[in-house]
């Protein structure tokens, strides 16, 4: 009999908290570029013989969210980097026991 558990954690996802903070700053790259890309083909004009129309939004939302995602496996804009640096340096500060600064008796 399988373990109940091992369905509620993909196989692939990483326990390790720093990979796991690694994988979630991805994936919000790859959300923030989908919603560039689909902001950039809201631009363009469609209109005309060949154009418009409900299938032609449903395929430029996929094409969009397939740039962002290949964008983000590419290494995307840095954005999960700067992330990822951030996340770091709040919980190194986090972690730091707290001084009372303030305090004077």
């Amino acid at each position: 009999m399988s373990n109940p558990i091992s369905i509620f954690s993909p196989a692939g996802q990483s326990q390790d908290p720093s990979g796991r903070m690694r994988q979630q700053a991805e994936e919000l790259e790859g959300v923030f570029l989908n919603t560039l890309m689909k902001e950039m083909f809201s631009s363009i004009d469609s209109e005309g013989d060949f154009g418009g129309g409900f299938a032609e939004e449903t395929w430029r939302g996929m094409q969009a969210e397939q740039f962002a995602a290949s964008m983000a496996a590419a290494g995307g804009i840095g954005l999960a980097d700067a992330l990822m640096a951030d996340l770091i340096a709040l919980q190194e500060a986090a972690s730091k026991p707290m001084t009372n600064k303030g305090a004077s008796n």
